[in-house]
């Protein structure tokens, strides 16, 4: 699930949030810029990264750059900032690591970790028990799902059942395309099936519906409540659905899953990972029990 558009709608957004992370408070340019507290090496947590890992000095994360808060393109054009930027090198500065954040493709990162491209996946991965097999997840944050449409002429979608009938845009090889997929099964059956456009990237399944070619937008809650403050627009929240953890992908027993978790945990107790949070307005998303591998679907 993932990413950041300008969404410059010529009617004004109205949203249907599904999970806690709905402020209708509009992001100012503080948020967005404030520095991420400083963190000191742990040595003893330092001390449980392998060798390899530790010789190389830097870990390689790679991440879709589309999907803000959590990741996204800095207004130079190159960098890619959000929570999952600075979560992920407050984690390595504990472990004595510095941290690249490389800007790929969503469905590119799993493949890239199983064959050593990458150290970390650091964007919006729900943990699945499917996703399990391939990396090891170490969980941080736990969202749900929401749907973004125009409220004048758009329809009113509050669950997945409202759905049928009506036209969806949804990033390819997110958590959201299965939900809308198995849900158009029972649409199909009903007589009225749901018209999926699947796209690339967050951003165009964005831009279909600010241009009248969907109506309803498909995708993580806080990455729509974030393009929603942005803008401005009052936030409405709806009872949540699809609550599931997130978290850090790493390359299967590779040693590094212990380590980064212990690391997240050293956040968690000095206040660091809540002062990230907070910096991305996401503190609604805050756990206080990460894990290894903990998919609850």
């Amino acid at each position: 699930m993932r990413k950041l558009v300008a969404l410059m709608f010529g009617a004004v957004l109205a949203l249907a949030v599904i999970a806690g992370c709905g402020s209708s408070k509009k992001t100012t340019a503080s948020s967005t810029t404030a520095a991420t507290p400083a963190v000191s090496v742990d040595p003893a947590v330092a001390a449980q990264v392998p060798a390899k890992i530790k010789s190389k000095g830097t870990l390689i994360v790679a991440s879709e750059a589309e999907y803000a808060p959590n990741e996204f393109i800095a207004p130079d054009g190159h960098t890619v900032i959000g929570m999952d930027p600075d979560m992920v090198k407050a984690i390595a500065a504990v472990l004595g690591l510095k941290v690249k954040v490389v800007n790929s493709t969503f469905e590119a990162i799993i493949p890239g970790l199983a064959a050593g491209r990458y150290d970390i996946g650091a964007s919006s991965f729900t943990d699945t028990k499917e996703r399990e097999k391939p990396f090891d997840v170490v969980t941080y944050i736990v969202v749900g799902e929401a749907f973004l449409t125009k409220p004048s002429g758009g329809p009113k979608i509050n669950t997945l059942d409202e759905l049928c009938g009506h036209t969806v845009s949804v990033e390819k090889g997110t958590t959201e395309l299965e939900d809308a997929e198995k849900q158009n099964g029972k649409c199909k059956a009903a007589g009225k099936p749901i018209k999926l456009l699947v796209f690339p990237g967050q951003n165009d399944a964005n831009l279909a519906l600010a241009s009248g070619r969907t109506e309803v937008d498909f995708a993580d809650s806080p990455i729509i409540a974030y393009q929603v403050r942005k803008l401005g627009v009052q936030v409405r929240s709806s009872p949540a659905f699809g609550k599931a953890p997130e978290g850090l992908a790493l390359p299967k027993n590779n040693g590094m899953a212990k380590p980064v978790l212990a690391a997240l945990k050293k956040l968690m107790a000095n206040g660091t990972y809540q002062a990230i949070l907070k910096k991305w307005e996401l503190e609604s998303a805050a756990i206080s029990n990460p894990t290894i591998n903990g998919a609850t679907r």
